[in-house]
């Protein structure tokens, strides 16, 4: 008797689960004012990180090939992003992260922007994001402009056609809407248990 009880709230607690909806364009930034831990010591929050022109809000990781692929591509699109206004938090949703480890990861990598844990995955599942990397860009009044990927081709920088994260930084930044606005993001799952 207790085993089929626990069968059904195991099937109610996954029918939950799926029936949250994707982060659609036009939405405001998720959980914009929860307090999440930046390997600063710091804490932020996505409505405070935001600057004059809006937010890049991009999962990744520290062990992540595809991430690994994306090194380059990913500090030259957050260092473009706030040489343009656009605050930039990078978030860790992968359970097995300490942030010791990110912060390790983060000086090698010489980011100069926000990375924080979300060892819960609490951001993750407002935002839906299930990869590494996935970009996140908010205008300048918080509304959700694009989704995806910073590019066509994540797991090889050499065959990039068309940047579609930059591009959509350009449309924001000439305060047009982004002529695409969601794209694959294909990379490594995020790591929730």
């Amino acid at each position: 008797m207790i085993k089929s009880h626990y069968l059904v709230l195991c099937f109610v607690l996954t029918a939950m689960r799926v029936a949250v909806l994707p982060l659609e364009i036009g939405a405001p930034i998720p959980k914009g004012d929860q307090a999440l831990k930046d390997i600063s010591g710091k804490e932020i929050t996505l409505n405070k990180a935001k600057q004059t022109n809006g937010l890049l809000v991009m999962f990744s990781g520290n062990d992540c090939p595809y991430v690994e692929r994306n090194k380059a591509r990913t500090i030259e699109i957050c260092r473009y992003a706030l040489s343009n206004q656009i605050g930039v938090v990078l978030v860790n949703s992968n359970a097995n992260t300490t942030l010791e480890a990110m912060k390790t990861y983060a000086l090698s990598q010489q980011y100069n922007w926000y990375y924080v844990a979300d060892p819960a995955a609490a951001i993750a599942e407002a935002f839906q994001a299930s990869h590494m990397p996935e970009c996140y860009l908010f205008n300048q009044s918080g509304i959700l402009v694009y989704k995806g990927g910073i590019d066509d081709s994540p797991g090889n920088a050499d065959a990039v056609k068309t940047r579609h994260l930059n591009n959509a930084i350009n449309d924001l930044l000439a305060q047009k809407s982004p002529k695409v606005n969601t794209t694959p993001a294909l990379g490594c799952n995020i790591k929730r248990f």
